[in-house]
């Protein structure tokens, strides 16, 4: 049967690569790779679908100790509410991703209601905020309050004082990034006045 697979493959001007991992495919359909079952390579190893065939599956950790490609599903981490010392009007949070260590790294998906926004706040290694959808205001302390819109991104450096919301018309959603530094993402200060907050 393999002499039979490898001729067909070179008359069909394959490159060695892509005979062996046609061979290997076809031996797998056939069960008999490596002497083990069709059964044994689906679950260990070997993805015998077309044009996968040469991948591993997520569950076979072949370097022990190495740490395996995880997919958090959409709906599987439960909102929560932003909590009023930290939060002016409704705001929803969806926790995106919290990296394990060594990782410093952080994420989550979050919410403004029209007329909601952060208390004033730093972040010890910045912030990135993508704005997503809505439209919102993001200010430093000091500096001008700045419309921000689907597609843009804004970054507060290490330490900048700032707060980022909706507008008081306009709902506004923003994935919020950032990194631990001695197992801290944020100091929280005191709530934006709605003073303050007019000024948009």
């Amino acid at each position: 049967m393999e002499d039979n697979i490898r001729n067909v493959l070179k008359s069909a001007r394959m490159t060695t690569e892509e005979i062996a991992d046609v061979r290997r495919r076809a031996l797998i359909g056939a069960g008999v790779y490596g002497g083990t079952t069709l059964e044994y390579w689906k679950k260990k190893t070997w993805d015998p679908g077309f044009g996968c065939g040469s991948r591993l599956r997520n569950g076979d950790n072949r370097n022990k100790g190495e740490r395996k490609m995880e997919i958090k599903r959409i709906g599987t981490q439960p909102s929560v509410k932003g909590p009023s010392d930290w939060f002016t009007g409704s705001v929803r949070i969806d926790p995106l991703f919290q990296t394990p260590d060594p990782a410093l790294v952080q994420g989550a998906s979050v919410t403004f209601e029209a007329g909601a926004r952060t208390a004033w706040h730093t972040h010890p290694l910045g912030q990135t905020l993508i704005v997503t959808a809505g439209c919102g205001w993001a200010q430093r302390e000091g500096g001008a309050i700045e419309e921000i819109r689907p597609g843009d991104v804004v970054w507060f450096a290490p330490g900048e004082k700032h707060w980022h919301g909706a507008t008081p018309a306009t709902a506004m959603t923003h994935i919020a990034i950032q990194e631990k530094l001695g197992g801290k993402v944020v100091d929280w200060m005191e709530h934006v006045s709605d003073d303050q907050y007019r000024k948009g």
